[in-house]
């Protein structure tokens, strides 16, 4: 093989270093990626225009649609009407409930993101769980599975987006929604099928945080509130008399969250920052014992008059659960620099992360995704809460979006018609998500700004800066060397092979980076491996695209499992024991539906 150029040896050490940054997660991917942009223009491996050229792919195109689509479908109440009804045939059995909500996550997944159908469902699944008195943890990773499994059936993933868009760079036909159903949908309903049978027996049946819907004394019990709940009476003396809580010692230096204030017969529930303290007033503090009794020395009495069997804390307050979704603009933030409290109404009394739950301090912790809040406030700054992108609210009852029967018949109108046109390849994917974006505007489903706010902006940049991987890797003719080792060293192996083994490291690959990355730096190699060996590029796509939806085996490998951990309380080995089969599954079901469908040669 001839010597390797220096461009060449260049466009490796980028990627190579693209890779470790991505999987060391020190970097935001969407920055990576832009230096990657960045890296192939200025170092001159491909043009200017080349390198620039990511932001007009036609698959960057289709995802930025697909968010407008799927931002419709929400707010017009029709993910919510469907989850609704999904709450209510949900009842009866636990088999029963984790057909109904893996085949839901699978049937929404066809026309929206993964990520936006988990948490449409979430809180659906969490108020069945509730009702028919089975732990969450039962069915949070079926419903998981659910929309991956959904995912493979449809072009509308954005992985599937991405090999698409891999295939179109390097000459080849487009792949459409026909590509995906048949061999998609029927892994999807082997997967399901495995769920039921093998699959329910090796879930956890644990305790989990969530208990937003629950009476509020098991909410206190998960969240052990009872311990640090302490009754601190302001003497007339007290240096606290005639301050704003923001300005006292409580929070700023202790740590300690107020609940409550009795002043008098009025009761102020939650405090505002900038209430006063007043002499003789009765605080209800919530914190370590060693914190809220150095209160003692500011002029106060501290008493425990709450007991862990009070049902009501002694307080009518309301305690909701709020969960940190996957890319919400809080992550890598913390409450304090949020300024949550005087832009909600709503007090942050403990964080639940990774099974623990911190009651001290709340406001310092970075926010990552999948953290649970346990919040007080009123209803109406919860509901206000549960508008605001980024928070998913663990109680259905403030999910729902006002129905609009008018304005939800035109979305899901407008996006049958979108998914009709593109299966049929009658309009272009691109054009046709992009017109159905517009004709959503047009009939007043969505407005422009929602639109532009529902734009996962991280997801375009990281996808549109490393598109042009794909056009190095052909202008360096690296992609066809690479292609050219697979090919002799797996020609004697048959295609099948060629195609199981791209398959296989997609797989192992996305475990660790995701299904976004796995397919931008695999998809534009299998697709010259396969152009090398005369095999159907289409075909070595589909199944690239597939395994970049294998994320089973750890809750880091897709979003929609983050989502799941703290409602389910998983540990990372129960997505490994129960994704280890449905995996091998899937790469059995492929191979099948390669040879019978696809008709790849052995």
């Amino acid at each position: 093989m001839p010597t390797l150029t220096s461009n060449e040896i260049a466009l490796l050490v980028i990627v190579g270093c693209t890779l470790a940054l991505i999987v060391s997660n020190r970097v935001r991917p969407d920055l990576v990626a832009l230096l990657v942009l960045l890296s192939l223009g200025l170092s001159g491996i491909i043009r200017p225009d080349q390198a620039l050229a990511g932001f007009s792919q036609p698959a960057v195109i289709t995802i930025v649609g697909l968010f407008a689509i799927t931002a419709a479908l929400e707010r017009t109440g029709v993910v919510q009407w469907l989850a609704g009804r999904l709450a209510r045939l949900g009842g009866g059995g636990e088999a029963r409930m984790t057909a109904v909500f893996m085949l839901a996550g699978a049937l929404l997944s066809l026309a929206m993101n993964n990520i936006a159908a988990g948490a449409v469902l979430l809180p659906a699944a969490v108020s069945v769980a509730r009702r028919a008195q089975v732990r969450p943890a039962r069915l949070l990773i079926p419903l998981a599975f659910g929309t991956l499994l959904g995912g493979m059936a449809t072009l509308f993933t954005t992985a599937n987006i991405v090999i698409s868009g891999s295939l179109q760079a390097q000459g080849q036909r487009a792949l459409t929604m026909l590509d995906f159903l048949p061999i998609g949908g029927l892994t999807a309903l082997a997967g399901a099928g495995y769920m039921l049978t093998v699959g329910r027996r090796l879930l956890p049946d644990r305790e989990s945080v969530v208990r937003s819907t629950m009476p509020i004394a098991d909410l206190s019990q998960t969240y052990q509130l009872a311990e640090r709940l302490w009754e601190v009476r302001v003497q007339p003396d007290s240096p606290l008399v005639r301050q704003p809580l923001s300005n006292s010692v409580i929070g700023a230096q202790l740590g300690a969250t107020v609940l409550a204030i009795w002043h008098g017969r009025e009761a102020r529930i939650p405090p505002a920052p900038n209430d006063m303290i007043a002499a003789n007033d009765i605080l209800l503090v919530l914190g370590r014992e060693d914190r809220v009794r150095q209160l003692a020395s500011q002029g106060t009495t501290i008493g425990r008059t709450v007991q862990p069997h009070d049902r009501r804390l002694g307080l009518p307050v309301h305690l909701t659960e709020v969960l940190i979704a996957p890319r919400s603009p809080a992550i890598g933030q913390t409450l304090k620099d949020l300024r949550f409290r005087s832009k909600f109404g709503l007090t942050t009394v403990a964080l639940w992360r990774e099974g623990r739950s911190y009651r001290t301090d709340v406001g310092d912790f970075v926010l990552q995704a999948g953290d649970a809040l346990l919040m007080v406030g009123p209803n109406s700054a919860v509901r206000t809460l549960s508008d605001e992108p980024g928070y998913i609210v663990l109680d259905q009852g403030y999910t729902a979006h006002a129905p609009d029967p008018v304005r939800a018949r035109w979305a899901v109108l407008i996006t049958v018609l979108v998914l009709l046109l593109s299966a049929l390849g009658l309009v272009p994917t691109a054009e046709a998500m992009l017109a159905g974006a517009a004709a959503l505007v047009l009939t007043r489903c969505l407005t422009m700004e929602d639109a532009y706010r529902a734009i996962e902006w991280r997801v375009v940049v990281l996808i549109a800066g490393m598109l042009p991987i794909g056009t190095a890797l052909a202008a360096t003719g690296l992609a066809g060397r690479i292609g050219l080792l697979f090919s002799n060293e797996l020609a004697g192996a048959g295609p099948l092979a060629l195609i199981a083994g791209l398959y296989l490291f997609t797989v192992a690959l996305t475990q660790f980076v995701g299904g976004q990355v796995a397919a931008l730096t695999v998809g534009p190699l299998a697709v010259s491996a396969a152009v090398n060996l005369r095999i159907d590029p289409a075909a070595a796509g589909v199944a690239v695209a597939m395994a970049c939806s294998v994320a089973f085996l750890s809750p880091f490998a897709h979003p929609v499992n983050v989502l799941m951990m703290g409602p389910g309380g998983y540990k990372f080995s129960d997505f490994a024991r129960v994704g280890l089969g449905l995996t091998l599954l899937c790469f059995v079901m492929l191979l099948v539906g390669l040879r019978l469908i696809w008709g790849v040669p052995l």
